[in-house]
């Protein structure tokens, strides 16, 4: 058990790792979004004032500089995978992972050169050129003619990197270069060791190239059937704060599909969406590029609100107006930005099967939606401002208007299905609690089904009000789970603050979830993790600034 609780967290920081790289995308993402709906033919014909040659000039520059982060996806993982998993002194990792990527592009190159399998390109136009490299898996990076490892060489370098610092970091030279020693180190052992990886890539990397391309034709062909089961396994990895390693590979990497756009192979559905966004001569975007992402509106802007109003329907009535106010919060929530989590978790907590029920309909709504040919999607967070610029600003191209058609009936769906098991099971939640009302947390629901709650005594009050609400808040967390003595590392996701902690019986989830206004609480070992929204990275700084703890 503890060696798959340990396998479970280094799959978990794997996947956080990636956070950092990706959280560029939105950014880059809804620039570029805004660049191509507004230099759009339908769009510029609809609204003639477009067409004149500074906002045309301004919308080709907003696209250039969208396409200065989807461009260089590979060298921006190879930094960010480095940072997101070093535990100290990551700056040094940073540039290890810049060094180390670019050791690796060079190595290659010299060894395509010297074995004679370099693709010849002079002479040949610009399109001939991409087509030949493509055609022998090779690519330009950063000006450097190499084998094509797309993402895949971002991540490997930054894995490679993280394995050379953790090691490197602690080691004491001689005194005669003992300046070399520690941060310092670390570059020169990248050089080292990515000299050897490359020499590896070189020789087992196309038969990997084979089984990578192997295993996305097979997803691709698994057709709607493998949507659905997609849809229904990333909900199940949700809790377990394990679902971005299944996401990001397929968004940015040949896993999720390889298509040709414009004449360039583009490989993933975040790029192969965003390259068919700029392409004037796609008319529908390919629903195999969105199938993992359309039914994702359908079920963060509709479905959950359709669940949030049953779980109010079936509250007491004495309790409805105080249920209501917090579950149409965390609703509107969802259907504007994309944050589900809070309403997830109620549910979650309170009656698992009600999740289980809603990891199936998800997985339907994805099916639904790729059956109907839909053609949104998103780089992150599937909510309304999403869907406006992601989707109908872009035209007709993303059949945008399918998730209101489909959305609709899934709010009922959601509505009736959870309304009936809420009634038929008497699950409790929101409004039908004995007590307050407020969203559940793991210490409730495992006190439901009669398992073993931690007893917590009362917590000490945290220190008298600084009149900074964000390090007071933050003074009280620490508090709450135990004191800084008790806290071994603090992190955090996009919604979630982590907190290692040594003893988990002394962390009083009840009071981080009804007194420090946490959405939902959970634990994954010895992790305790409070949803906060985009306030959770706030709140671990600042509690790593007064514990004095470093990343």
């Amino acid at each position: 058990m503890k060696e798959k609780n340990k396998f479970v967290s280094a799959f978990e920081q794997f996947g956080r790792s990636f956070l950092l790289p990706v959280s560029v995308l939105p950014g880059a993402g809804i620039i570029k979004g805004i660049g191509t709906a507004f230099s759009n033919p339908n769009t510029v014909d609809m609204f003639p004032f477009l067409n004149n040659q500074i906002v045309q000039f301004i919308m080709k520059f907003f696209i250039t500089l969208g396409d200065t982060a989807f461009n260089n996806l590979p060298i921006i993982f190879a930094v960010g995978v480095s940072v997101g998993l070093a535990r100290r002194e990551k700056g040094s990792a940073a540039l290890s992972g810049l060094l180390g990527f670019i050791v690796l592009h060079y190595v290659l190159n010299f060894l395509l050169d010297q074995t004679g399998k370099l693709v010849d390109t002079t002479g040949m136009e610009k399109g001939a050129a991409k087509l030949a490299m493509s055609n022998a898996m090779q690519t330009k990076v950063l000006g450097i003619q190499t084998m094509d490892l797309s993402v895949f060489g971002g991540i490997i370098v930054g894995i490679t990197v993280y394995f050379v610092h953790k090691w490197a970091v602690k080691q004491q030279l001689p005194t005669l270069i003992g300046f070399f020693s520690g941060p310092r180190f670390v570059p020169i052992v990248t050089i080292v060791v990515m000299s050897g990886v490359a020499i590896v890539l070189f020789f087992v990397w196309p038969i990997v190239q084979t089984g990578i391309s192997a295993l996305s034709i097979f997803i691709l062909k698994s057709g709607p059937i493998g949507t659905f089961l997609y849809g229904v396994i990333e909900r199940a990895l949700l809790p377990f704060g394990l679902h971005h390693g299944l996401n990001w590979p397929v968004r940015t990497t040949e896993l999720g599909g390889v298509w040709t756009i414009g004449g360039e192979q583009v490989a993933g559905t975040i790029n192969g969406y965003i390259a068919s966004l700029a392409d004037p001569t796609i008319k529908a975007i390919d629903p195999s590029i969105t199938r993992f992402n359309g039914g994702k509106f359908v079920y963060f802007m509709f479905g959950l609100s359709g669940a949030a109003f049953a779980m109010y329907r079936t509250a007491e009535p004495e309790k409805r107006k105080m249920a209501g106010s917090l579950l149409f919060a965390a609703a509107g929530t969802a259907f504007l930005t994309g944050i589900t989590e809070p309403i997830e978790f109620t549910f979650l907590f309170v009656a698992p099967m009600l999740y289980a029920a809603h990891a199936i309909l998800a997985g339907t709504a994805l099916f639904v939606m790729h059956m109907l040919g839909a053609g949104v999607a998103t780089p992150t967070g599937h909510g309304f401002i999403n869907l406006v610029i992601y989707g109908v600003l872009q035209g007709p191209k993303t059949r945008w208007w399918l998730v209101f058609l489909v959305g609709i009936p899934f709010f009922f769906l959601y509505y009736f299905v959870f309304k009936a098991m809420i009634l038929k099971f008497n699950f409790k939640t929101p409004g039908r609690e004995e007590g307050d009302v407020h969203l559940a947390s793991k210490t409730e629901a495992r006190g439901k089904y009669g398992l073993k709650t931690q007893s917590v005594g009362k917590e000490e009050p945290a220190t008298a009000s600084t009149g900074n609400p964000t390090h007071d808040q933050a003074l009280a967390l620490i508090a709450a789970h135990g004191g800084g003595a008790n806290i071994e590392a603090v992190d955090a996701c996009i919604t979630r603050l982590r907190i290692n902690v040594k003893d988990k019986e002394k962390v009083n989830s009840e009071t981080i979830t009804k007194d420090l206004e946490a959405m939902g609480f959970a634990e994954n070992g010895m992790q305790m993790q409070s949803i906060y929204g985009s306030h959770a990275n706030v709140l671990k700084m600042e509690i790593q600034e007064i514990l004095g703890l470093e990343e």
